[in-house]
């Protein structure tokens, strides 16, 4: 008997159901007709529609007795890791434990099985705030755990290979010639020249559509201001720290910076409203992170420093994000969150797109209230059984995506090829420490940069490895290079390595 038809189901859909069994939770299989009353008992239940379309089934969307606008954004959050047994008369229990579902959307396969994820809209942010703390990590079936996060819609757009010498106007106008709902261009001055840009921008849009259709009308090839082949990708959103912690922030993000502006300069500038309230300063490149002793003080300085001049620079000046490990899910699906391809499963895009990790490196692991905060969790690693006959397909390491690298050495060898750098060349040195040890460091060459302010890069410890030696040199030229590219996410979810590394040790330059 087939799956009884569902508002904008296809026929083919309902073919493929006439053969489809599922297990329930207890373990028990479930007939298409068994799955098919259960959807429409819950949808007499609920008062709910339900419709499939393109590729996804949506509940709600509105509820029942709905008026006035959609939920704003925050209210939605992405569901990884679903039994693909699994359906709505089972997800919708579990989710409506957190509050009010305004609509549900389960993603499905041409053969009726689900996808594995979902996106669940609730009425109010602070619901999904508490779908996320309570169903995150939950066991939905014996052994099946869920994984759940903030979504939301990507409305912003990487561009790259921009000629540096192009003003914010510029770009905005040109952006708006050939694409619609255009809102703003942010534009960073370079590094060492501010009267230049920094060769990228990201484009604000009105809204996702918007910036999806923008994003296809720029495809290489098919435009070229000013006579050049740009890069157009899916910029990284800024992460979402929940509100309860960010109050307890006390540190500040500053951008901008003159390279020549040193540590003790930024602390007497930012110690100027108030003597004392600094507790200290790290400086990375052209940003930094300034500690304070109390939130207030944070909080004031950023409002009397933001726009201010230091050594000829205007500086920038927000409230630091911690790196927290539940919201730590990266922009992946098209613009939608999803689990960070860097440190998580890698699940399904839902278009061609691959999400470039662009953004402002206020993420960089800070301490909160004296303590780190919690780190992302690593890169999966799994073995798989090679099974006799299975195809293999020869590929090259630099059509992979980054969730595929595990380590920094390679994550710079990708970058510079993504730039059309000449590979990192790595010169490795010794000394001896006073207690006899031989400690080693390497100095990471980029030549494709040689004519900048600094080609190389050399980090400020030791290690008695080879192997550490090159992955703390390779995090630390990402490190000094990621304003520029935005590979401060690779770096903030291994700060913590160079400070819980036993075997490397501080040097004086």
């Amino acid at each position: 008997m087939p799956w009884p038809r569902l508002p904008g189901d296809s026929a083919v859909a309902d073919m493929h159901e006439e053969n489809k069994t599922a297990a329930n939770g207890c373990g028990k299989i479930r007939s298409g007709a068994q799955n098919g009353a259960a959807l429409l008992a819950l949808m007499e239940k609920t008062g709910y529609s339900m419709v499939q379309q393109n590729g996804q089934r949506k509940f709600g969307g509105p509820p029942p007795g709905w008026e006035g606008p959609p939920p704003p954004r925050g209210c939605e959050v992405f569901v990884g890791k679903i039994p693909r047994d699994m359906y709505e008369d089972e997800l919708v229990p579990v989710f409506e434990r957190a509050g009010k579902i305004y609509e549900l959307r389960l993603m499905m396969e041409f053969s009726g099985e689900n996808r594995g994820y979902a996106f669940v809209m609730y009425t109010t942010k602070e619901e999904a705030q508490l779908a996320i703390k309570i169903l995150n990590n939950y066991e939905i079936r014996p052994g099946k755990f869920i994984g759940v996060c903030v979504s939301l819609d990507n409305c912003r757009l990487f561009i790259g290979a921009i000629p540096k010498d192009k003003k914010k106007e510029e770009i905005l106008n040109e952006m708006k010639k050939v694409t619609e709902g255009v809102v703003d261009v942010i534009v960073y001055p370079n590094a060492t020249d501010k009267t230049k840009n920094r060769g990228f921008a990201f484009v604000e849009y009105e809204s996702h559509r918007a910036a999806a259709m923008a994003r296809r009308r720029l495809i290489p090839g098919t435009f070229q201001p000013w006579g050049h082949t740009i890069q157009v990708d899916w910029a990284d959103p800024e992460k979402v720290v929940d509100e309860e912690t960010m109050q307890r922030v006390k540190v500040l993000y500053v951008r901008n910076l003159m390279i020549s502006t040193t540590e003790d300069k930024i602390k007497a500038e930012f110690n100027k409203f108030k003597p004392g309230v600094v507790e200290r300063v790290k400086k990375l490149r052209d940003y930094a992170f300034v500690h304070f002793f109390h939130r207030e003080d944070a909080v004031a300085a950023m409002s009397v420093m933001n726009g201010k001049c230091i050594d000829g620079a205007s500086i920038e000046v927000t409230l630091a994000k911690p790196v927290n490990k539940e919201s730590s899910w990266k922009q992946h699906f098209n613009g939608q969150i999803s689990p960070s391809s860097e440190n998580l499963l890698g699940f399904p895009n839902k278009e061609d797109g691959t999400q470039k990790s662009l953004g402002k490196p206020a993420s960089l692991s800070v301490r909160l209230n004296g303590q780190h905060s919690p780190g992302s969790p690593e890169v999966e690693r799994s073995t798989y059984p090679f099974f006799p006959g299975i195809k293999l397909t020869p590929i090259s390491m630099y059509s992979l995506k980054l969730n595929h690298f595990s380590s920094a050495v390679m994550h710079l060898d990708y970058f510079c090829h993504k730039n059309s750098w000449a590979p990192p060349e790595y010169c490795l040195y010794s000394t001896t420490s006073q207690d006899g040890k031989i400690l080693l460091v390497y100095r990471v060459l980029i030549s494709s940069i040689a004519d900048d302010s600094q080609s190389y890069f050399m980090p400020e410890k030791l290690c008695t490895t080879v192997e550490d030696a090159k992955e703390l040199a390779a995090q630390f030229t990402l490190l000094h290079l990621a304003p520029e590219q935005a590979y401060i996410t690779l770096l903030s979810l291994n700060a913590a390595w160079w400070d819980s590394k036993a075997n490397c040790t501080p040097y004086l330059a």
